[in-house]
């Protein structure tokens, strides 16, 4: 009974007891912080013993604790008593387990054996079952392989002497069946050749067969020149059917593949046979037969096919001979020759139907005038005859692609030599007055005969290949020719690694290309290079646009989206933009003495106002001195001369402002001197684009809105420079959030200071708090 009401005390000890309701065991974790702290290594007993008796009085507790302390040690005691006798138990079980599985092991290791033994000897069972039959198998294809052949020797050897016989007595249209088994009976017998019985019978019945093409040919020519002896024309026409049987293959045999004149050196050949034995059939036999038969255009056509799948062939049996001069030489020949087809077969659809109805004044003579550029000349876009022939050389035209890519490197290589020799004293191409780079209309000019006759060639993937060699020399030409151009400029990048996420970045790092603060001016010559590197790159940038929509019009619809020529263009872009930047930077440097001149001045001094300062007469020289070349210069890139200016007065009026900040301390009067200067100067920076020129024009409103708004922030400043402040601290704050709503706090104390302001930390706290109020109260209403 006392133990039971131990156990139930549930503020008396650090009891844990697994069967203790989840009520007793949270309060009991509740006071001892868990049960997982007596696991832990760095368990300390005393603290915790401390912990549990903190006071004197709490010691009253510890025979109780004790007590609680051994019950559960007699608990656990038992329960490893009880677990060890079950494991022993369990491995005796688990022994005889293992005994049975292994003894059950070693019967199906022996059932597995038998059946094997017995599998074996089905198997050989099989064998011997079959074997006879294999060999009555064997005998049956042999015999029927005998009989067949001595089948078609007999069809062979009759089939001959019934030939000779039908073709003497003219009997054509019984002759056509018997010749096509023959001939199909004769293929049977090409693994025959060795026996020289089957080749006195093949010879035979091609000589039958000749014979039969000179007999057809006499009898047309009799029935054509209308001679008395000439045979009918229902033999005429059971002739034809000889005819197909025939199947003539005179050109297959002259240009067959083992001839030397099969070879893409000799390709003209091929097409003089045409145009010679075409002229003299048109000659002989073209008034015979119905001009809508299109009996010319069909054999052009079938003459064509056939040429293609033979250069197919030829080609694909010896690529390793076939290199970029033979390659060219072979498709010139055919271009012409497939221009020269239609003009001579204008209007003709393949459909065996003509578009238009052609008449005599519209066939040209089948002849080849030979004239130098008479292909150029032909409108053939969309005739069927173009490409006809020259679709086999599309798999071979990336050695075509490669020639360009290497033609395109020696160019290259003598624009980056022009382009250095400008560093010399040669202009290497550069302009003295800012004109276009020589060499970018000639490498342009070059990627213009390269698209044309790539064009004429194939649609297809190839188009692709040479739109990259485009990419390739349109990055190198910014980087190893324009920036090579620029005056003690960074050395060129190496654009070829960079993708088409970074491709635009010309230049990294600007300040790379940009010089010190300390490097003296560029000359008149250096300022004219610069402007031509901005109106070359102005032409290659709109030359590229108009390169991509040349080349999607060119290549397969399905191909055109893979054209992108959108980096080649940033990259330009960049260009003209750091070359901008180079511009206003040597015009600020020549500036800087003066604006360093300004913060010189006792302003403290000023007992009246004159006229203007002598640094602002400096500045206005700087100006009309620069201004006016670079108008000159850039009178073909109006759009980049006004970017200029803008560039300039948003980077030179915030120096400026900095500088007017520095000028103090500065009296009434000196404040009003400066504000003189500094509208003398927004004067002159209003006139900047027209600036040294007789004619006089209205400066681009966007320049004008930031020269402006810029100038009349420093005016402003000054005029708050001037405000009263004594008394009146407050109104000084509205006064300058009202006329400068865009100002930091930094620059309320710079104005503060230009006043020679003596104030108070408090004071000084309080202005920054009305300053931030009333801004953002300011900048809450734009909100709104």
């Amino acid at each position: 009974m006392d133990t039971n009401e131990m156990l139930d005390d549930k503020d008396s000890g650090p009891e844990v007891q697994m069967n203790f309701p989840s009520s007793v065991m949270s309060r009991i974790e509740e006071l001892m912080g868990g049960t997982e702290q007596f696991d832990s290594d760095e368990f300390d007993a005393v603290a915790y013993i401390n912990r549990v008796f903190p006071t004197e009085q709490s010691l009253s507790g510890v025979e109780t604790a004790a007590a609680r302390c051994e019950f559960r040690l007699a608990s656990v005691q038992h329960d490893i008593q009880r677990l060890v006798r079950e494991q022993a138990a369990q491995r005796d079980a688990g022994q005889q387990a293992l005994l049975e599985a292994q003894r059950c092991i070693g019967e199906l290791s022996l059932q597995v054996t038998e059946i094997n033994k017995k599998a074996e000897r089905s198997e050989s069972m099989v064998r011997e079952i079959t074997a006879e039959i294999k060999q009555l198998d064997c005998a049956k294809w042999n015999l029927t392989a005998a009989i067949t052949a001595l089948n078609h020797l007999h069809m062979l050897a009759g089939g001959a002497a019934t030939l000779r016989g039908l073709a003497q007595r003219r009997q054509y249209k019984e002759l056509v069946l018997p010749l096509q088994a023959i001939m199909e009976v004769l293929q049977h017998f090409e693994s025959y050749k060795d026996i020289r019985e089957l080749n006195a019978l093949r010879d035979e019945v091609h000589t039958i067969r000749a014979q039969l093409a000179t007999q057809i040919l006499a009898d047309f020519k009799d029935a054509f020149t209308g001679s008395k002896s000439g045979v009918s024309q229902r033999t005429l026409a059971e002739a034809c059917g000889v005819v197909d049987a025939l199947d003539p293959k005179e050109y297959q045999h002259l240009f067959s593949p083992e001839q030397e004149c099969a070879w893409l050196s000799h390709i003209e050949r091929r097409y003089a046979w045409l145009k010679k034995h075409l002229l003299s059939f048109e000659e002989s036999l073209g008034a015979v037969f119905p001009h809508p038969w299109l009996l010319s255009e069909r054999i052009a056509k079938q003459f064509c096919k056939i040429t293609r799948s033979e250069l197919t062939n030829i080609m694909s049996s010896r690529r390793n001979e076939v290199d970029v001069k033979l390659l060219l030489y072979a498709i010139q020949k055919t271009y012409k020759f497939e221009v020269l087809l239609h003009k001579r077969f204008v209007g003709t659809d393949f459909t065996g139907t003509e578009n238009v109805e052609t008449s005599s004044d519209k066939q040209a003579p089948f002849e080849d005038d030979n004239k130098e550029g008479q292909t150029e000349e032909v409108a053939a876009s969309g005739s069927p005859w173009v490409g006809l022939i020259g679709g086999c050389f599309e798999p071979y035209l990336s050695l075509y692609i490669t020639s360009l890519d290497t033609s395109l490197r020696s160019l290259m290589d003598k624009f980056i030599q022009d382009a250095k020799s400008s560093d010399t004293g040669n202009t290497g191409g550069v302009n003295s007055s800012g004109a276009v780079i020589a060499s970018c209309a000639d490498l342009f000019l070059f990627y213009k005969k390269c698209l044309v006759q790539c064009a004429r060639l194939t649609t297809g993937e190839p188009m692709l290949e040479l739109a990259g060699v485009f990419q390739k020399y349109l990055r190198e030409y910014a980087s190893s020719v324009l920036q090579a151009a620029l005056p003690r400029a960074a050395p060129a990048l190496s654009l070829g690694a960079l993708g088409a996420a970074n491709m635009p970045s010309l230049v990294t790092n600007l300040h790379t290309l940009l010089r010190d603060e300390t490097t003296t001016r560029y000359t008149k010559q250096e300022i004219s290079k610069i402007t031509s590197v901005i109106t070359t790159s102005e032409y290659c940038l709109e030359t590229t646009v108009h390169l991509q929509q040349k080349l999607k019009e060119k290549v397969a619809p399905s191909l055109s989206d893979k054209i992108d020529l959108v980096p080649e263009q940033d990259l330009f872009h960049k260009m003209i933009s750091n070359c901008i930047q180079l511009l206003v930077q040597d015009l600020e440097l020549a500036c800087e003495p003066a604006l360093q001149s300004m913060t010189k001045i006792s302003w403290l001094n000023f007992d009246n106002v004159g006229d203007q300062s002598s640094y602002v007469t400096q500045i206005i020289m700087h100006l009309k001195n620069t201004i006016p070349n670079l108008r000159d210069n850039l009178a073909s890139s109006r759009k980049y001369f006004t970017q200029f200016c803008i560039r300039f007065a948003n980077s030179f009026i915030p120096k400026f402002i900095q500088n007017v900040y520095k000028c103090k301390p500065i009296s009434t009067v000196g404040s009003e001197q400066l504000l003189l200067d500094t509208h003398m100067l927004k004067t002159a920076l209003l006139e900047l684009p027209s600036i040294g020129s007789d004619v006089k024009r209205q400066a681009p409103a966007t320049y004008t809105k930031v020269v402006i708004k810029l100038m009349t922030k420093a005016e402003m400043i000054l005029k708050l420079v001037m405000a009263p402040l004594d008394g009146n601290l407050e109104g000084f704050v509205t006064q300058f959030v009202q006329l400068l709503p865009e100002s930091t706090l930094a620059e309320f104390h710079k104005v503060l200071d230009m006043k020679g302001a003596k104030l108070s930390k408090t004071q000084m706290s309080s202005l920054d708090a009305k300053f931030k109020d009333l801004t953002k109260s300011i900048n809450n209403e734009g909100n709104k």
